[in-house]
């Protein structure tokens, strides 16, 4: 379903991709990890198209993403559904508003809209009784799921979730953990996210690919990332102080 190949990207001399290259199978739910300032995020707005990248390129459902010139190529034939860091609701719309904001942009009327937006939020575990609220009257828990019934709401092929749990305490987190891994699965996305967080790693991966200085340095699946060699891996997934990473930095 998505194809990275040989991916670059700098800001004037920072070289933030190195070479990015890796593939992720339709209906696979894939994890980027990786320590702050590695190139994660930039990696995800090279790939929807946010900030161009400079060499290397992007397919995605058999169709290429930048052309021989470098410019982003807009495409039309894939649903792509998005959950970002801070949620991005729209403050002065009401939650069933901001939850059915695709359709309602498409002309859709209203009374079918605000159905739609009381499924999707059910599908969330949430009921009707916040669909009139708006997004300043929830919690940060609350306010993800209400992003995640957004993003589901198009019945998306591709799901792209950006840091889904930070702010978040333990309990909410992994409520959000496991509403993403039942919808994913739920619809068939092919979905990839990208965080630090390996709690919601090992809930929510198929595969996991880790980033380090721009590079793809591992992959696997959650068995071989636990039982790995790899003295980065094994550094950043038990959460230690000294190592290859913090050497690096240094």
């Amino acid at each position: 379903m998505i194809e990275i190949r040989d991916l670059h990207k700098s800001f004037n001399k920072n070289k933030v991709l190195k070479g990015i290259t890796f593939n992720i199978i339709r209906g696979e739910s894939a994890v980027i990890i990786g320590r702050s300032g590695t190139g994660k995020s930039v990696l995800l707005k090279c790939i929807l198209g946010l900030i161009n990248a400079d060499e290397g390129n992007v397919i995605l459902n058999g169709e290429e993403l930048y052309n021989k010139k470098m410019s982003y190529i807009s495409q039309k034939k894939t649903k792509i559904g998005m959950l970002f860091q801070g949620s991005a609701l729209f403050d002065s719309l009401k939650i069933w508003q901001n939850v059915s904001f695709y359709d309602s942009r498409k002309g859709i009327k209203k009374k079918i809209c605000y159905k739609k937006a009381i499924e999707n939020l059910n599908k969330v575990g949430l009921d009707e009784k916040v669909a009139n609220l708006f997004p300043s009257e929830l919690s940060g828990g609350m306010q993800k799921r209400v992003a995640l019934a957004r993003a589901i709401s198009i019945e998306p092929e591709v799901l792209f979730f950006d840091e889904p749990t930070t702010g978040l305490d333990p309990i909410s987190a992994d409520v959000i953990n496991r509403l993403i891994l039942e919808r994913v699965k739920d619809i068939g996305a092919t979905a990839i996210t990208i965080t630090h967080d390996m709690a919601s790693a090992r809930v929510i991966a198929d595969k996991i690919y880790m980033i380090h200085e721009g590079r793809i340095i591992w992959s696997g699946d959650i068995g071989s990332m636990e039982e790995s060699s790899n003295k980065y891996v094994n550094q950043f997934i038990n959460g230690k102080s000294l190592g290859p990473i913090t050497l690096d930095k240094n």
